[in-house]
């Protein structure tokens, strides 16, 4: 590792202590996977992600927009206009019963009301109603439409064109047919919602048809209705008049059965329908109840006779003799008891009135005698009658029980007459109802609004055409996009690495224009210098002690930038103070000798090889024109470098150039296919992974990691290289828009351009320049866009 004493050389020049690396990077370790949720990231909705996608293919969704506009074009003048027209018609549901055994009709019969009108509406018997009231069937035009969508119909519209066929090469029965297949295809019936109206809609190239159909189907279901209604009755009516007289005929034969029984058994019925005898029994219990109250009542007052209180009965206080009587000899005995106290008993006077008294009480008790034995005689009389009627009573029970078995017969034939005079009842009833309602023939629906001419098409709708085909052919164009996307199995963004690979991303270098390499590698301020900058710094913090010592740059694939990341990484770390030897390990096809502008007579091969004198040891590591910075070419192209590497040599010599300068960078050959940078991995402290953008393919990609970490190999990073900052890109695209970013701060110098060759004076502009590298860059990327996809 590089000296952490160091550090502060490295972090920045001219400090006496070393910078924090929030300053400089967002740090290596932010990049690591454990730090990162890669997979949720990807799974939040990203909109600045579809605005990229929708500028990245924009001509494309440009032209499958135009192409749709035109299809919707294209599919309005192929449709045939159609005129609709509409009426409404309210459905009468009954609010009472007109006979009585019909009930009121709730709110679930409504609904089915309005059901079945709304089936009836479209029923083939009323379209045939209607084809027969309008003579639809004898009129060529209905019968034989433009057709509704046809490739012909953008000529009729165009030119007026129109044929139709003739109806003499149809029967009549052909023409009502395809006539009520019309009305039915365009006919149709919707329920208004939460009213009783049912919207009548017809539909047809003549607004003529269209407004006449959509009446005629209304009154057509109500002429059906009133005609179905009074047919109805008319049955209902005969067959009500065949049930009365079958049943008259019953009723006549069942009472004359009646009758001849009752005459031949001996059975009287009285005017309520009783029998004589029963009339009697209940005469008799009657009088038998009330001649038992009056014995009882006689009873009672013979009883307080008995007891010597008959002076205290009714009848006695009652009898107006009995009561002068009394206060007569009240009045007697008063004035006694008033001479007694003057005269004796003896005296004249007094014995008179006591003659009186006597009198008096004679008379008194002999009314009461009077009056109690008429009560005794009342009582014997009502004893009498009671026994008169329970006699009486007995024979008259005793004849009922002999009439009850006379009486079953008669029961079953009265009850059969009965019978059929209730059903006779009944039936004449009905007649008279149905009678009245036949001559009623109310409507069970009314037309509320008719239809009117419609004066423009309803069908087709540019407008809705249009939209729909757009919304198709941008679909289209979303899913070509996606198909794209899909088969695109290289890495276009530096985030596609983190995820796939799971390496963390430690750099991002621009695409240049080839003839534009050279320059902007030896310019500092150029944007691609910027970049290393910026990668250098992210590798210092790609471990706990900064730099690896030992850094070995190799990619999957040749032509990805590895070479040039090795010498650009040796200046910029020499840039810092530290002293760096770049290796060519590439011993296949080395490339490193050609950017430091080198031979490569002898160097790593010869060392290896032992084929070096040892006097030419020294003259092997070779200075270049930038300070602190060493190369060590590949040397003689050997036979079998894989073994040269591997040998345990190589692993010295790595070691003890560690240990005499402070970075060794190792430009190795790819990985894919080669064995040669697995075997140097082992033997360097860090391996830097460089993917070039939209080249290398990502099973290439993840195959070379896969081999260089079966190796044993410390991958600290990636470097992304050839990334087009000037397209716009989804999600990095926003941070790298422009070379803007990479120049910021850097002067604009006017001057020759970098071949040397005179140029005119615009060409000193730097609005110019600009143009011309921005038309280049976009002509780039538009080829490694094809590249890519092919």
């Amino acid at each position: 590792m590089l000296d952490r004493n160091r550090q502060h050389q490295i972090a920045g020049p001219g400090h006496g202590h070393a910078l924090s690396a929030d300053l400089y990077y967002d740090g290596a370790q932010n990049y690591s996977p454990y730090g990162r949720d890669y997979e949720d990231q990807d799974e939040r909705f990203n909109p600045l992600r579809l605005l990229f996608y929708v500028v990245q293919y924009r001509w494309l969704i440009v032209m499958m927009a135009a192409a749709g506009l035109v299809a919707g074009i294209v599919v309005t003048m192929m449709q045939t206009p159609k005129y609709l027209a509409t009426t409404r018609l309210e459905v009468l549901v009954p609010s009472a019963k007109v006979f009585q055994d019909i009930e009121v009709v709730s709110e679930t019969s409504d609904m089915r009301a309005f059901e079945t009108a709304r089936e009836k509406l479209k029923s083939r018997a009323l379209a045939q109603r209607v084809v027969f009231q309008l003579g639809l069937s004898e009129k060529p035009d209905f019968l034989f439409p433009t057709p509704n969508f046809s490739l012909s119909n953008i000529f009729y519209r165009a030119f007026g064109i129109s044929k139709s066929p003739s109806i003499e090469e149809k029967t009549p029965e052909e023409r009502e047919r395809i006539a009520i297949g019309r009305v039915l295809g365009d006919l149709s019936v919707t329920l208004v919602a939460n009213t009783s109206l049912l919207s009548i809609a017809f539909a047809d190239q003549n607004p003529k048809y269209a407004s006449d159909i959509a009446n005629q189907v209304a009154q057509s279901f109500i002429d059906q209705r009133l005609d179905q209604t009074s047919e109805t009755s008319d049955l209902a009516r005969q067959f009500i008049q065949e049930q009365v007289l079958q049943v008259k005929q019953k009723l006549q034969k069942s009472e004359e059965e009646l009758v001849a029984y009752a005459k031949d058994a001996g059975i009287t019925i009285t005017g309520e329908e009783k029998s004589l005898i029963g009339s009697n029994i209940e005469t008799l219990n009657t009088a038998l109840a009330t001649a038992i109250q009056e014995r009882l009542d006689a009873g009672r007052m013979v009883d307080q006779i008995d007891k010597g209180r008959a002076a205290s009965l009714g009848p006695v206080l009652e009898s107006e003799g009995l009561q002068k009587i009394t206060e007569k000899l009240s009045d007697l005995t008063s004035q006694y008891q008033q001479k007694l106290g003057i005269l004796k008993p003896g005296f004249p006077e007094m014995q008179q009135l006591q003659a009186q008294i006597k009198e008096l009480q004679r008379l008194y008790d002999n009314g009461v005698l009077t009056i109690t034995d008429s009560l005794r005689q009342k009582y014997q009389e009502a004893q009498n009658k009671e026994a008169d009627l329970k006699t009486k009573l007995a024979e008259m029970e005793t004849q009922q029980v002999i009439f009850n078995d006379k009486n079953i017969k008669y029961t079953i034939l009265k009850r059969e007459v009965d019978s059929n005079r209730s059903q006779y009842d009944n039936l004449i009833a009905k007649l008279n109802e149905v009678g009245v309602s036949s001559e009623l023939k109310t409507q069970s629906a009314a037309i509320v609004d008719f239809a009117t001419l419609p004066n423009r098409p309803y069908s087709p709708r540019l407008t809705i055409n249009l939209a729909i085909a757009l919304a198709l052919f941008l679909a289209l164009s979303a899913s070509i996009i996606y198909i794209i996307e899909l088969l695109n199995n290289t890495f276009t963004n530096p985030e596609q690495i983190e995820k796939e690979l799971g390496l963390a991303m430690l750099g991002i270098l621009p695409h240049v224009d080839d003839r534009e390499l050279i320059a902007s590698i030896a310019d500092p301020k150029s944007g691609l210098s910027e970049a290393y900058r910026s990668l250098r710094t992210s590798l210092q913090f790609s471990g706990a002690e900064g730099a690896p010592r030992s850094l070995l740059v190799t990619s999957s694939e040749p032509s990805e930038g590895k070479s040039t990341t090795s010498f650009k990484l040796g200046q910029d770390f020499a840039a810092l103070g530290a002293r760096v030897l770049i290796v060519d390990g590439d011993l296949r096809k080395p490339n490193l000798h050609r950017l430091f502008g080198l031979d490569n007579t002898i160097g790593l091969s010869n060392l290896l090889t032992n084929t070096v004198r040892k006097e030419d040891l020294a003259s092997i590591f070779r200075a270049t024109k930038y300070p602190n910075v060493t190369v060590l070419t590949s040397g003689t192209i050997p036979p079998n470098p894989a073994d040269l590497l591997s040998s345990p040599k190589m692993a010295l010599i790595i070691t003890n150039l560690g240990k005499r300068f402070d970075l060794v960078i190792i430009d190795a050959p790819p990985v894919v296919g080669l064995s040669d940078a697995p075997i140097l991995s082992r033997l360097a402290e860090g391996t830097l992974m460089v993917i070039s953008t939209n080249q290398v393919t990502r099973k290439s990609a993840k195959t070379a990691l896969k081999r260089l970490r079966a190796a044993g190999a410390n991958v600290v990073g990636a470097a992304m290289s050839k990334f087009a900052v000037n397209k716009f890109d989804y999600n990095y695209g926003y941070k790298y828009m422009n070379y803007q970013y990479y120049d910021y701060g850097t002067p604009k110098l006017e001057g020759k351009v970098d071949d040397g060759a005179d140029q005119p004076a615009y060409a000193k502009s730097p609005a110019f320049r600009r143009l011309v590298r921005r038309i280049r860059s976009s002509v780039g990327g538009f080829v490694d866009r094809a590249k890519s996809l092919s």
